[in-house]
């Protein structure tokens, strides 16, 4: 089993930043390929990030990339989304996911286990 803990979220005005994390107890952290989801409301739940155990492969939606970041510090088991320019689109609950295998996925189903979720607002 593997526990996820998201933090990091709050309100923030157009063009500002945020920074979530992701604390990951349990099992072994640095074997477990990380994701970034979040969920609108009335919207479905949609990938954001994603980033292989090692960290050297970082997957982004088309909606993020060039604004956020994905990492990962194995040795503090946490994970990382840094936001820059975030948009009131962005407004979400963000979820940190782990997958049982190694290689950055972008597919919900893919991953095995899921944090609580973290409310992140911008405000326009």
């Amino acid at each position: 089993q593997v526990q996820l803990v998201e933090s990091g979220g709050g309100l923030v005005q157009a063009g500002g930043s945020l920074r979530l994390s992701c604390a990951a107890s349990g099992r072994t952290f640095s074997r477990n390929a990380m994701g970034w989801f979040r969920q609108a409301p009335g919207k479905e739940r949609e990938f954001v990030a994603a980033i292989s155990w090692s960290g050297d492969t970082t997957v982004y939606a088309d909606s993020v990339k060039g604004r956020f970041t994905i990492s990962r510090d194995n040795a503090k088991n946490t994970m990382y989304l840094q936001m820059n320019s975030l948009k009131p689109e962005d407004t979400a609950i963000y979820y940190c996911a782990a997958r049982t295998a190694s290689l950055a996925r972008v597919g919900e189903s893919e991953y095995d286990y899921w944090g609580q979720g973290t409310q992140v607002t911008v405000s326009s």
